[in-house]
């Protein structure tokens, strides 16, 4: 039950930060919501070879969180789960493209590899943008704002209950894979042959688990959806703060930015 338990913890700790009162925390949930998709679109936009032009990038996670107060060392950990994914999708490109980009003293840089590792940097950034956007803004103030921004009620329900039901799930695990040790199961982890009787019984209790739910919402008069965020307006740091992010990410997606400092360090 260790490792579940461990990430289920840093579910919890995740959100626990979103209810500190951080300059940041205490901005409109739309500006952060804004400046978030900006930085988004700015980073996926870019070319599958432009790794040096992901470089200004960087400063967004980091800045917004220490200014928050929220330990970068979390918000990495959590992004890097998705790099393994990422690298086994760019695996193709390492053998198939293997032109010969550039040099480094001996060793020769493909077009492969260059497209991989700009792949696996833009996921570290994509998913640490929207970590740090969780990790600075409570959960119900997001969903409240997509329904003032008029995304369908349905679509956002579904991600309640989905980002609910993770905690739910990973607690089901636990409490099976330690029924398993103390029946006589080895410590070291749960066998093959075992996982998909394992598995079952998990769906199982899950659909049961899900049943009692719904027939408690049912008692309770039904569900139809969460309520809207509170109607508030935009204050004067809200707007610096959508400026001080999106005008930056704009320019240095018009412009290669360490191109332009380079030339101008060296003239």
């Amino acid at each position: 039950m260790g490792p579940i338990a461990a990430q289920l913890g840093q579910l919890t700790r995740l959100e626990e930060l979103a209810g500190q009162n951080s300059p940041i925390h205490r901005l409109h949930p739309g500006a952060k919501l804004a400046a978030t998709g900006v930085y988004l679109l700015c980073v996926l936009s870019l070319g599958r070879l432009q790794f040096g032009r992901l470089a200004p990038y960087l400063l967004y996670p980091v800045v917004v969180l220490n200014l928050a107060e929220v330990p970068l060392g979390l918000v990495l950990r959590r992004a890097a789960l998705a790099l393994p994914f990422c690298a086994f999708a760019g695996l193709s490109n390492l053998l198939l493209e293997r032109q010969v980009l550039l040099r480094l003293g001996p060793v020769p840089v493909t077009v492969g590899l260059a497209s991989c590792g700009v792949l696996l940097l833009r996921a570290l950034l994509c998913v640490s943008a929207v970590l740090a956007l969780a990790a600075v803004t409570p959960f119900g103030q997001l969903t409240g704002q997509l329904r003032r921004m008029r995304m369908p009620s349905f679509c956002v329900a579904l991600l309640e209950m989905l980002y609910r039901y993770l905690g739910l799930l990973a607690g089901q695990a636990g409490s099976m894979l330690t029924a398993y040790r103390l029946r006589g199961g080895s410590g070291k982890g749960l066998p093959v042959g075992h996982m998909g009787s394992f598995i079952g019984q998990l769906l199982l209790r899950s659909t049961a688990r899900a049943q009692r739910v719904y027939q408690a919402m049912e008692c309770r008069g039904g569900f139809t959806g969460g309520s809207a965020a509170q109607k508030r307006p935009f204050t004067r740091n809200d707007w610096l703060y959508l400026a001080a992010v999106c005008l930056p990410c704009l320019a240095a997606r018009a412009e290669d930015l360490p191109l332009l400092l380079g030339r101008l360090f060296v003239c």
